[in-house]
């Protein structure tokens, strides 16, 4: 097995940004989702279910620059700090985050229709909802594809790494909860799957919706009341991981 695309976003809920390597700390992958807009009158992260317009909105993040392009126009400058903290619930957690100054809100209160700030995380990890690195298959992307009978995105699923498992079976990755996964540099201990919303219908450039995914992997892989499609996993040992590199399993479970 080998990786075959990795993704990321700066910005929670923006476009997932296709990157050739990724530097994984204790934390999850560096850079990812550490920023995201906050809707003035309630107080709430703002999420890409509620608001798809945010997949035109493509954050890059580096050197102490930040970058956003909003539906194609870039965007760029510093991130000026401003000592007010925002403590909010974030599906059921609290999280902190800093309200940042910059060029960026005002172009995306225009898009989405509604006043919002930009802020930062305190810590790392706090506008995730589950684990931090999250692994999809091609072989699973392959079995929704015939299902569909459309080609499928592997954006849709806004995965950390997407693994090319040749010819195993579709969901093969179900089996490999509470074992290591060795990739590059790093080590992974995979866990439970993912359930899935409505995001992976929404079109990953234009936040257009227009497919019945959702609809399609509930007809065989509705679990409860979820709907599975993929797995999260943990950082055993931090590491730089790129396009390419080989995907271990390890035999036997760690103990």
């Amino acid at each position: 097995m080998q990786i075959s695309a990795i993704g990321i976003s700066a910005l929670k809920g923006g476009r997932h940004q296709p990157r050739q390597q990724v530097l994984l700390d204790a934390d999850g992958p560096v850079g990812d989702r550490d920023f995201a807009f906050i809707d003035q009158e309630s107080g709430r992260v703002l999420k890409t279910v509620e608001h798809p317009l945010f997949l035109r909105c493509e954050a890059r993040w580096g050197d102490g620059m930040l970058t956003m392009d909003v539906d194609g126009r870039p965007v760029t400058a510093v991130p000026e700090t401003t000592g007010t903290f925002l403590e909010l619930d974030y599906w059921g957690r609290a999280t902190a985050m800093e309200i940042v100054d910059g060029p960026w809100a005002g172009e995306v209160s225009r898009l989405v229709g509604r006043d919002v700030v930009l802020a930062r995380s305190v810590v790392a990890g706090g506008v995730v909802y589950g684990d931090a690195v999250t692994i999809a298959t091609t072989s699973s992307l392959e079995r929704l594809a015939r299902e569909s009978g459309i080609a499928v995105d592997a954006r849709r699923f806004r995965s950390t790494f997407t693994i090319d498992t040749g010819d195993a079976a579709a969901h093969v990755e179900d089996l490999w909860a509470g074992r290591e996964l060795h990739i590059g540099g790093a080590r992974l201990l995979v866990k439970a799957g993912i359930p899935r919303c409505a995001v992976i219908d929404f079109d990953p450039n234009t936040g257009a919706s227009g497919t019945n995914l959702l609809k399609t992997l509930a007809g065989y892989r509705l679990q409860a009341s979820d709907i599975m499609f993929g797995v999260y996993a943990e950082v055993l040992q931090a590491g730089t991981v790129s396009v390419g590199d080989d995907a271990v399993l390890v035999a036997t479970p760690p103990r």
